[in-house]
């Protein structure tokens, strides 16, 4: 079957060409009878508009880009839904890129394969990637790093008060011996997070262990191992408290302890970041730091068709956070 055209459309509706395109695009110079009827028609003959054509005419393509490394796990689900669905809202497409090869992701971002980018991508885009952006106008919103000029701007968590808040939490609790399971050491929200532990740990004058700080990479099954081979490697050390880079990494601290015969959270308090839907059903349920996932993809989104727009320069937003208390930290029974 032969491709319908725009020339189909209008002769089957007895209108112009000019007629159908400006019903088509919304031209608001058509009589309201003729614009339902071409649409009608349009719907009836099942007319897909050329959108290549429509994007050289218009130099728009109504698509916003997500340039990220992964979105496994629970924020990445969260955070993709909430900007798809905002998307949807502001009358856009959501592209999802997902590749380690930063060739890929200036190519597509400075190439204009969409209309602007939402960007997460453990800090491979440099400063003179970012000048090529800045020259070339490219509007652009940042989740992994404080960034703010006239077309590009941040979303970002305040995970700097998030780790000196949820330290601060476990050494009111009586703990000091609190070990940090570190998540990916080039991402904004681990540097952060693990700089607010230590800043809490100075605060109150509890010496920095090294040992204490292990890696864990923002996944269950490495932290378990991490955790494991930490406790078989230093008996001697073992922590009264873990703080985990993220949720997943807390529980993957929990199933490590439980393994090794530690009650969670008699012997040793855990505690999380991000609260992920498991994290009030798990067993202990998960004391954590809530950060505002969906608001983050909403607020970038947001921000994003803005610059696009025009309407204003970018701005960096910081999200707060909230401490969520639950079953997975307690006060520290036994004393030194």
């Amino acid at each position: 079957m032969a491709k319908i055209t725009i020339k189909d459309v209008a002769r089957e509706a007895g209108v112009s060409i000019s007629t159908v395109s400006n019903a088509l695009n919304d031209v608001d110079v058509l009589n309201p009878v003729t614009k339902s009827h071409v649409l009608k028609v349009a719907k009836q003959l099942n007319y897909v508009p050329n959108l290549n054509g429509k994007q050289l005419r218009s130099g728009k393509t109504k698509m916003l880009g997500f340039f990220t490394t992964s979105v496994s796990g629970p924020y990445f689900y969260k955070l993709v839904e909430s900007m798809s669905r905002e998307c949807d809202r502001l009358g856009y497409g959501l592209n999802v890129f997902i590749t380690k090869d930063k060739q890929v992701i200036m190519s597509n971002i400075l190439g204009r394969r969409v209309d602007g980018a939402i960007i997460y991508e453990e800090l491979r885009i440099d400063e003179e990637d970012i000048s090529a952006m800045e020259e070339e106008k490219i509007k652009a919103v940042f989740l992994d790093r404080v960034l703010h000029n006239e077309t590009m701007g941040s979303v970002i968590f305040d995970s700097f008060v998030a780790g000196y808040e949820a330290t601060k939490y476990l050494i009111s609790l009586g703990h000091k011996k609190i070990a940090y399971i570190s998540g990916v050491d080039t991402m904004f929200d681990s540097v952060e997070r693990k700089e607010g532990y230590l800043a809490a740990l100075r605060q109150y004058q509890i010496p920095v262990i090294e040992d204490y700080i292990m890696q864990g990479y923002f996944e269950e099954e490495s932290t378990y191992n991490a955790v494991k081979s930490f406790l078989h490697l230093h008996p001697d050390k073992v922590p009264d408290a873990f703080l985990a880079g993220n949720d997943l990494s807390a529980i993957g601290c929990i199933q490590a302890l439980k393994t090794l015969g530690y009650g969670v959270p008699l012997d040793i308090s855990v505690m999380g970041f991000d609260d992920i839907d498991i994290a009030q059903y798990y067993t202990p349920p998960l004391t954590t730091v809530r950060n505002q996932i969906a608001k983050q993809g909403i607020l970038a989104i947001n921000q994003l068709v803005r610059l696009i727009q025009k309407k204003e320069q970018g701005v960096v937003q910081k999200l707060a956070c909230e401490l969520v208390v639950r079953g997975s930290s307690h006060v520290k029974i036994n004393s030194d």
